[in-house]
């Protein structure tokens, strides 16, 4: 396998955000699938099932794209990179228990953690990898 810094990064990520997904379902068996509102990972990060359900796509999508090759990898992780700043930005203005359209329980640590998941995926995804152009004899 190649050590592509975009491939070896949505592997990590993709496993981190797949656990993640898998041990939020525990916490949230008695949540409604769109709480505003749910328990906390690690007491920090609110969730509920669609939260849990959006982290197990996310990881598998990393996941998939770093074990295929580097070139997915590279667009999946810029892709998503652009995604996680979105709904960052999203969640500043929605992050709260009492927002109706708070549909994935979003919480200010999520926030935190959905810019730092976006800085990484973005300077990965659009510095690493790149390939010289070729240059063929005349």
């Amino acid at each position: 396998m190649s050590q592509s810094p975009n491939r070896l990064l949505g592997i990590f990520l993709g496993i981190v955000y797949v656990l993640d997904g898998i041990y939020g379902y525990f916490l949230t068996s008695d949540t409604a699938f769109l709480a505003t509102t749910g328990p906390k990972v690690f007491d920090l990060f609110e969730t509920n099932p669609l939260h849990n359900l959006v982290h197990l796509v996310v990881g598998l999508a990393l996941l998939v794209a770093g074990l295929v090759s580097s070139r997915p990898a590279k667009a999946m992780n810029t892709t998503l990179g652009a995604v996680f700043l979105l709904v960052g930005v999203i969640g500043l203005l929605i992050a709260s228990g009492t927002n109706p359209l708070n549909i994935l329980a979003i919480n200010g640590a999520d926030n935190v953690l959905n810019f730092a998941t976006a800085v990484v995926l973005l300077c990965v995804g659009i510095g690493a990898d790149r390939t010289a152009a070729s240059t063929k004899p005349a």
